[in-house]
């Protein structure tokens, strides 16, 4: 029997009619692949947050010594006696308060990471079957630059422009001073309001809680404090919040 061999010119239409096969299949390995090669550096590094969603289109790629990761153990905690309920992550823009605009809403393109969680406080030794008393909403950016002071100087410009405010349709009124000891700077705002209740209709009193803002190096953290079901926010336990909170920011960025 005979085998069949390849003449000198067939084999050759045969290499020649590989050549271009090989090309396209590396052609187009080269058009499809996106990856950085192992141990280089992407070109673009967006911030990456741990407790809540935050628009990284607003936010550059984070220098070399700002953060770019703000983690749970950042935030402050509640002592097991004021704690009604475990700590938990809230989006960034339902945690910010709103007084007449988007005044806490103003961070920039400073801002590298942003995040915010909420904690839910009783009073100490209150029995379980009560409700909570209220809760604070804290959010933490971190900036790059002289960012951080820049948010805090738009935001008295901003505070110092409302004076009063609707409050779910009632009235309400805003005393803004400085919080002395707290952090590199702090600001201090007493919102109040006509009292309702949970029918919607006024009691005849007033209602009143707290906004806090703390600068800490290059991060500023926001505390809103709001009372359960729209009464009186509790004014001693938001002031351990605040310090304990700012401790907590600066021992996460030593």
């Amino acid at each position: 029997m005979s085998r069949y061999r390849p003449t000198p010119n067939a084999r050759t239409r045969s290499v020649l009619a590989l050549i271009p096969l090989i090309g396209g299949v590396a052609l187009a390995a080269a058009c499809t692949s996106t990856e950085d090669p192992p141990g280089s550096t992407p070109s673009m590094a967006a911030p990456t947050i741990t407790s809540a969603s935050a628009n990284p289109t607003d936010a550059p790629a984070p220098s070399a010594s700002t953060p770019a990761t703000i983690p749970t153990s950042a935030f402050v905690e509640l002592p097991a006696e004021l704690q009604k309920s475990p700590r938990r992550t809230t989006p960034v823009e339902e945690a910010l308060p709103k007084l007449c605009g988007n005044e806490f809403g103003t961070g920039g393109r400073q801002v590298t990471a942003s995040a915010a969680m909420t904690v839910t406080y009783q009073k100490a030794g209150a029995p379980e079957t009560n409700v909570p008393q209220g809760m604070i909403h804290q959010v933490i950016f971190t900036f790059e630059g002289d960012g951080a002071s820049a948010y805090l100087s738009r935001l008295r410009t901003a505070v110092q422009a409302c004076p009063s405010y609707d409050h779910s349709g009632s009235p309400g009124t805003v005393k803004n001073e400085t919080l002395p000891g707290v952090g590199d700077e702090a600001l201090l705002l007493t919102r109040t309001w006509a009292e309702t209740s949970l029918n919607g209709e006024r009691t005849g009193g007033t209602a009143t809680s707290q906004i806090a803002v703390a600068r800490v190096d290059k991060a500023v953290t926001v505390f809103n404090d709001q009372g359960w079901e729209g009464t009186s926010g509790n004014p001693t336990i938001m002031d351990r919040v605040i310090r304990d909170g700012v401790r907590t920011i600066d021992a996460w960025q030593r």
